[in-house]
């Protein structure tokens, strides 16, 4: 009989931390392109106005279909905002 183990996520690490940094960064750049609020974002997604802060200030880990979202209400691709 096999026992299903959760390990905990491993520490955050610095590496990790600067790409949710670059992707904030990605994602701010594009919404102030086009000429949108942070409000106007988290609203059309919708979100949580203090989780999309996290976002663009690389402190959260959004979900795929998060980043997804905000790609669409920001006109622009996801790849765009992952290799920005």
């Amino acid at each position: 009989m096999s026992v299903c183990r959760v390990t905990p996520d491993p520490p955050d690490d610095d590496a990790l931390r600067g790409e949710r940094q670059r992707i904030g960064r990605s994602i701010r750049n594009a919404r102030m392109d086009a000429d949108l609020t942070q409000e106007q974002v988290f609203l059309a997604i919708p979100l949580n106005r203090a989780y999309y802060q996290q976002i663009e200030s690389g402190v959260a880990n959004p979900s795929l279909n998060t980043l997804l979202r905000i790609a669409r209400v920001l006109g622009v691709r996801i790849a765009d905002l992952l290799h920005g």
